[in-house]
């Protein structure tokens, strides 16, 4: 039997222990897409912690009622010790007005000072961040929990970098590497179904399910590609309008899938109705949707293009949810660059070749001609290596 993966030492974790070892009480947010270690996460830190501590999970085919908060809460203060306690809600998005019910127990606590902390754990980090800034605002930390990335895979599971760019980073499913289509059965029933069943569905008002899916694999089929509302609607083959696909593609981002990424311009008018790049935020969505075995997507040169460069996109991507930076594109006419990094007055800009040799770069020398950018970086070709850049935070890069 294999051991499980510790996942303590991800810098988000130490970053919660460091937090909910502090005296100062806070409510702690963390939100993040399914699948990517967050119960465990909180689980081996608070386990490290000499203090009580209570797990309760909202996460049932059921709804819970918001007086299930209560009933969770007042067995945390039962135990609560001389250096206090701690109670952990899981995916308490799924309990209606659970914002409010979580103020007035938190508020109470306050008055009558109970030292209790609260951890709570979401994978619809839009719905959490809506409740938290409508009714929590002065008494919480947001953290965000990204998809895995490649040194995180490769140390915990002996990534190579082919088997990071096909297989993604979901900690739960590299145990099923070994068996491709075992492995794409799990991506497709426990990953992308439940997530747009339960996350999406479930708690936001979509009146055309069937279109947020296909929109969903679309995205996936064209990730890396930068494809207007319009042409998607005739790929869709739907009378939906554009303002339903752009509050789509905003859901299916929010729920850690796939993003779409705006135009660089100096105009921010001009940047909100550009077309939109399509992006996954975690390659093993693409890989899974395109149905395709490992050995053939590596022989398949342009489609093994496209998933390299989604895994770029995808890491830089995760970062910014985790509001490190802002990810976006840029092309006038032919000239196109593929990612453009703004974070702390600096543009990074950034082109992607999975090829031996790059070639010219004439979509880089434009916007360098127009725009000036603090640095310009080639990932692939004879630029920096494509294992280097994603083994690297993206704060490296753009510093």
């Amino acid at each position: 039997m294999s051991k499980p993966v510790r996942v303590y030492s991800r810098p988000l974790a130490l970053e919660l222990h460091a937090r909910l070892a502090e005296p100062r009480r806070f409510i702690h947010a963390v939100t993040g897409p399914r699948q990517v270690g967050k119960t465990t996460m909180v689980q081996q830190v608070t386990s490290g912690l000499k203090v009580p501590v209570r797990f309760a999970s909202a996460d049932e085919p059921t709804l819970q009622g918001s007086a299930w908060i209560a009933q969770q809460w007042e067995a945390a203060r039962a135990g609560v010790g001389e250096e206090g306690a701690i109670l952990i809600l899981d995916e308490v998005q799924k309990v209606p007005n659970w914002s409010e019910a979580v103020k007035r127990l938190w508020d109470e606590d306050t008055r009558t000072g109970v030292p209790l902390k609260v951890v709570l754990l979401g994978s619809a980090p839009l719905l959490i961040a809506r409740g938290l800034t409508e009714s929590l605002a002065g008494r919480f930390e947001v953290l965000h929990a990204p998809h895995w990335s490649y040194s995180e895979m490769r140390d915990a599971f002996g990534f190579t970098l082919d088997d990071y760019i096909y297989f993604g980073g979901y900690p739960g499913a590299a145990r099923l590497m070994g068996k491709p289509a075992r492995w794409r059965r799990y991506i497709l029933d426990s990953l992308i179904e439940t997530t747009i069943s339960r996350d999406v569905l479930l708690l936001t008002r979509v009146d055309k399910p069937a279109l947020l899916r296909r929109l969903f694999e679309l995205a996936c089929e064209y990730s890396g590609q930068i494809l207007s509302y319009t042409k998607m609607t005739g790929q869709l083959q739907d009378a939906g309008n554009t303002t339903t696909l752009a509050h789509y593609l905003e859901l299916l981002s929010g729920a850690g899938m796939v993003t779409g990424l705006q135009k660089y311009s100096g105009s921010a008018v001009r940047k909100r109705g550009s077309s939109p790049k399509l992006q996954v935020l975690n390659t093993a969505l693409m890989s899974a949707i395109a149905g395709l075995t490992p050995s053939s997507a590596r022989a398949d040169k342009t489609y093994y293009g496209r998933l390299v460069e989604s895994a770029i996109g995808a890491h830089l991507t995760n970062s910014a949810a985790a509001g490190e930076c802002e990810v976006l594109y840029w092309r006038d006419g032919n000239d196109e660059v593929d990612f453009v990094i703004k974070a702390g007055g600096r543009v990074v800009a950034i082109e992607v070749k999975s090829g031996a040799r790059a070639g010219r770069l004439s979509g880089m020398d434009a916007f360098v001609a127009e725009y000036s950018p603090s640095k310009v970086l080639l990932v692939g070709a004879d630029g920096i290596p494509i294992e280097d850049f994603l083994a690297m935070p993206v704060a490296f890069w753009i510093k």
